[in-house]
């Protein structure tokens, strides 16, 4: 029998939505193994005075075996 758990880490870029979920991702995968997925929960965008996105920020919900 798997266990599975499920954390929520926030993350941003620059770029792109992608760009902000591989990054949240990989920051993750630096602590915790046997990553199996994420959900994109929430997606947000930051603008300038102009309506420029200047950050795309999401939140992940990650899950991961238990050892």
């Amino acid at each position: 029998m798997s266990v599975a758990k499920i954390i929520e880490v926030s993350a941003a870029s620059k770029t792109s939505v992608e760009d902000a979920v591989r990054s949240g991702i990989k920051k993750v995968a630096e602590t915790v193994k046997g990553i199996q997925g994420a959900w994109v929960n929430e997606t947000k965008v930051v603008t300038d005075g102009d309506g420029n996105i200047i950050e795309w920020r999401v939140n992940l919900r990650i899950t991961f075996l238990v050892q």
